[in-house]
């Protein structure tokens, strides 16, 4: 019914029992977690074999129920119980479920009626919004009721094109957290979005965000050597609706997720795509030793993949591991990834440990999974990116080889493991490096999948840009392990110190090993990524697993941006010009000169053959905008990872073009003096990347 401004209002359902002081109906069964009607709440939660299931309500911050109300009979369909309550204030009011039924270890049934269980579709955690406050050890986590008023207004989704994706990767604390960010609200969605300036200036158009669904940091807490160490990440959750609430400079009771929201929206409305990292090979209630608090009370021999003797898969290194082809788990996926993409207006995801969401409940691997093909063919994610680590803790390496339906894009980790190496000087990679750099067509071919790669050299796990470079072991003793976690393959070099220097011809030579990575990074063809802080030589001090530190060690230290502002406006530089070239970003139209749109001219021009101890390599990216006015556009990337110069001829352009020198990093000003250039021969640098421009000279 419309009132006289024409606003719909819905009529409010009649109640049709009642349970102590409160009124009931049956609920909307269709739809899952806690949903506000007219008049009420609608509590919603499936379990298949659960033979009883009771709704807790706690007064806001209180660990004891004032209200327990078992679903009647007729509240429940199948295995879906629901139920209306009235006359609730959201406000003052969280919620748990209880739930008894079987218990048989040995065959994963562990319902257990005296805890109290997180509803899994809860859109909102409780006692989380502080960072690093531990909860009593008798506490529960309860879910809260969220009134959803955010407006997108006019918001639509601009659809950016895979190979135009330059992706900023960044953990939302980390980011800010430091006092030289200079934000006010330091470790927040809000200072996050007071750096917008900041990224507008690099030239970023898409930020990917580690994990922002519910977490809990002091889980695991532990100290050594004096120092508090959290799991901060994030790579453990909670709950898969909520966002993470100590996130958030406003406390936001009953409106969680609206400073997400408006970090969204407002990115999108300055062309910035918002990519989240999201968690689905495991949880935070670990193995047989770990929390008990939302699957394993409602279904845990559905949502966990479980030994013949009931114990726990562990292809995620972490303790558990999801069973993600079971239709109940499949279902629960989708809708949640479709929530955020409607809630939220998500633009992408990137899997952690993407090929777990591939095996069968015994963890052998599928040719068509399921989950991932209903990924692929849903009509609510039909236009955002799926991104894949396309490998687990259990061995099982995808990269390539990852099922996609020409959906699915992968992290490229042979290109991160070609590059370092080729770039340090390795023998015996020059052909990898150029096959990595021209689009990866060996791993995904052409004919077969386009937009796959997800081009990187350094991400979150591992070493920054500038520790790549000045470490040749890492260091993770402050981590507590004695030195064990973290990756051992880093193919890192030192330049010829470890750690910090004084020398200026080690600190030069690092800093030209930084601007090759970028070069390189950025004239390759797929989407690109790096993270946060690498821009201005940002550094872990040799630690490259830094999961726990909630410190200097993974604060970015924005003092650096002042120190290393060549190195900052190099790569603000690069990423323009790679936007304004899209040769570089993929196939264009062909060039009306009729050359190739690659071509490859190893020290000579159109020599193609990269013997094993070459480390030198050049090709030559050529094409056309499909605007006919547009010239024929002409980039050449030289790359000497030798450490002695070697000459580069060019090809000679059509009538009417001439090479000039855009970067050579070998110069102290990338972008100085061309003294080192003839016109159609150069010498490139040691260990340095050229790159050239045909420019036209009839005009």
């Amino acid at each position: 019914m419309a009132d006289e401004n024409n606003n719909v209002s819905l009529p409010e359902f009649p109640a049709t029992g009642k349970i102590g002081d409160f009124y009931i109906r049956p609920g909307l069964f269709r739809l899952k977690g806690a949903n506000i009607v007219p008049g009420g709440v609608s509590f919603t939660i499936c379990s298949n074999k659960a033979t009883r299931c009771e709704l807790c309500l706690f007064h806001r911050r209180e660990q004891i129920p004032f209200a327990v109300l078992p679903f009647p009979e007729y509240c429940r369909i199948g295995d879906t119980f629901s139920m209306i309550v009235f006359h609730l204030d959201i406000e003052e009011i969280e919620y748990a479920y209880r739930l008894d039924g079987p218990y048989d270890p040995d065959k994963g049934l562990l319902f257990d009626p005296s805890r109290f269980i997180l509803d899994p579709y809860a859109r909102a955690v409780t006692g989380q919004s502080v960072w690093g406050q531990k909860q009593p050890e008798t506490a529960a986590y309860h879910g809260r009721i969220v009134q959803d008023d955010f407006d997108w207004g006019s918001f639509h989704d601009r659809h950016l094109a895979f190979s135009d994706m330059v992706i900023y990767e960044l953990h939302v604390r980390n980011f800010t957290m430091s006092p030289s960010s200079g934000v006010t609200n330091r470790g927040t969605f809000a200072g996050l979005l007071e750096k917008l300036p900041y990224l507008l200036e690099l030239g970023v158009n898409t930020v990917e965000l580690m994990p922002v669904f519910e977490f809990d940091e002091v889980a695991e807490e532990r100290t050594y050597d004096g120092h508090a160490l959290l799991n901060c990440w994030g790579y453990n959750t909670v709950c898969y609706f909520a966002p993470n609430t100590s996130y958030t400079a406003a406390t936001e009771f009953n409106r969680e997720g609206t400073e997400l929201k408006h970090l969204i929206r407002t990115l999108n409305s300055y062309g910035i795509d918002v990519i989240l990292d999201v968690v689905f090979n495991h949880t935070a209630e670990g193995n047989e030793q770990g929390p008990f608090f939302s699957f394993k009370g409602l279904d845990n021999n559905i949502y966990y993949m479980l030994t013949p003797d009931g114990k726990y898969y562990n292809f995620s290194g972490v303790g558990n591991t999801l069973n993600c082809n079971h239709p109940v788990v499949r279902e629960f996926i989708l809708d949640c990834l479709r929530y955020w993409v409607v809630e939220y207006r998500i633009d992408g995801f990137r899997f952690d440990l993407a090929s777990i969401l591939g095996r069968d409940e015994n963890g052998a691997p599928l040719s068509r999974p399921p989950l991932l093909e209903s990924l692929a063919y849903d009509p609510i994610l039909s236009h955002v990116k799926l991104i894949a680590e396309a490998w687990d803790a259990g061995g099982l390496y995808q990269v390539g080889s990852f099922p996609s339906w020409n959906r699915w894009a992968e992290w490229n980790g042979k290109y991160r493991d070609d590059l370092r190496r080729f770039l340090k000087g390795d023998a015996g990679f020059a052909a990898a490096a150029v096959n990595r750099i021209c689009g990866s067509p060996d791993l995904y071919p052409p004919s077969m999948r386009q937009n796959a790669s997800v081009n990187f050299i350094t991400c979150h796990d591992g070493f920054t840009l500038y520790d790549l470079y000045a470490y040749n072991e890492k260091h993770n003793e402050a981590n507590g392990w004695n030195n064990t976690d973290g990756a051992n393959d880093n193919n890192s070099w030192n330049c010829g110190e470890e750690g910090d220097s004084l020398d200026p011809e080690v600190n030069a030579l690092r800093r030209r090993m930084q601007l090759n990575a970028f070069t390189v990074l950025l004239c390759s063809r797929g989407a690109v990524m790096f993270p946060a802080g690498d821009e201005f030589g940002n550094t872990q001090f040799g630690n490259n697993n830094p999961y726990c530190q909630d410190n200097e060690i993974s604060w970015l230290d924005w003092t650096l941006l002042e120190k290393n502002q060549s190195l900052f406006h190099f790569v603000r530089k690069l990423i323009r010009f790679r936007s304004a070239h899209p040769v570089l970003r993929g196939r264009t139209a062909p060039a009306q000169c009729g050359w190739p749109d690659i071509s490859y001219h190893h020290g000579t021009a159109w020599n193609e053959a990269a013997d094993d101890n070459a480390r030198q390599i050049g090709l030559l990216f050529c094409g056309r905008q499909e605007d006919p006015d547009v010239r024929d556009d002409f980039i050449f990337l030289a790359v000497n990872a030798h450490w002695e110069p070697h000459r580069q001829d060019l090809p000679f352009l059509p009538s009417g073009y001439q090479w000039r020198l855009f970067i050579h990093t070998a110069n102290e000003d990338a972008f100085g003096p061309e003294a080192s250039f003839d016109g159609n021969s150069m010498t490139v640098g040691p260990r340095s990347c050229a790159i050239l421009i045909g420019v036209k000279t009839d005009f």
